[in-house]
């Protein structure tokens, strides 16, 4: 009897951990990502929404990519938990880190983000060739919270004793990488600061004549970009998260044009640790 009884309790516990698990996966009925808008919301859609369909089958779950307005959108989103796996830069998950009290988890970055860069650009007529040339023009950041399009390229002038307030005619804060670069084609500004991927991105489409607008200083690297979670999630559906990014394979096709998209060779794992110079640039430079 007591044999027979274990074999019944052994399934019922069984039967019982079963049911917990996929209630759980019920219980996580859509996976929200989300994205600092560095580009228009249809190019952040387009770039994102082959992973979100390999993040669904990796997961087993609906996913959804949610678009955002602006940058402190997408850092309320995480904070809040609103979405679950957000892709910031690196001025950004430090805004996020800080507003969740430390609950921000980095799991991958790209290869490209752990020696990432800004280019300044102007027109080639222009005569600015150097950082100093810049003094007394109109110039363009991107958003204000962004790491390669603001916080690096401020704090770079800053190293050239430049100061931005002071020294430019007027600043601008364009929004996003791609309409920084408008706004130097239309000559709306003089020069701007922007996200090397971007710019050559663009060079590589054929969407910005180089030989009118081109790169004048190129700084020097700095770590940038990751995909970040709430450290409320679950750990084990962390990992599962990480572990998805990370196995992301140059050599699957479908895989592979997650990774064009996305502008990267491949996913890497990244740490907290990363991050604390450019909070220290922010420190410096006031943005914080």
């Amino acid at each position: 009897m007591t044999a027979l009884f274990s074999s019944h309790h052994l399934k019922a516990l069984l039967l019982g951990a079963v049911l917990t698990a996929s209630a759980a996966v019920q219980a996580q009925q859509v996976f929200r990502v989300t994205t600092i808008p560095e580009e228009a919301a249809t190019e952040q859609m387009r770039k994102f929404g082959p992973l979100a369909s390999y993040l669904e089958k990796q997961l087993n779950v609906k996913v959804e990519f949610t678009p955002v307005s602006d940058y402190p959108a997408a850092v309320e989103a995480l904070v809040n938990k609103k979405v679950d796996l957000a892709w910031l830069g690196g001025f950004t998950y430090v805004q996020a880190n800080i507003r969740a009290g430390g609950k921000i988890v980095p799991l991958a970055q790209r290869e490209e983000d752990t020696k990432f860069q800004s280019v300044f650009i102007a027109k080639t007529d222009s005569g600015i060739k150097s950082l100093a040339d810049m003094k007394g023009k109109q110039i363009s950041f991107g958003s204000q919270s962004s790491t390669s399009g603001h916080l690096m390229p401020r704090s770079f002038l800053l190293a050239a004793n430049i100061n931005p307030e002071k020294d430019f005619a007027r600043i601008a804060y364009s929004g996003a990488h791609d309409a920084t670069i408008a706004s130097v084609v239309s000559g709306k500004v003089d020069a701007a600061a922007l996200d090397i991927s971007v710019w050559k991105k663009f060079v590589a489409e054929n969407r910005v004549d180089t030989k009118a607008v081109d790169v004048f200083y190129t700084t020097p690297g700095f770590f940038n970009y990751n995909w970040s979670v709430h450290a409320d999630m679950p750990k084990a559906l962390q990992d599962k998260v990480k572990a998805a990014l990370l196995a992301i394979s140059p050599n699957v096709p479908e895989q592979a044009e997650i990774l064009k998209l996305n502008r990267a060779t491949r996913y890497i794992e990244t740490k907290p640790e990363n991050y604390k110079g450019l909070e220290a640039a922010a420190k410096s430079a006031g943005l914080l």
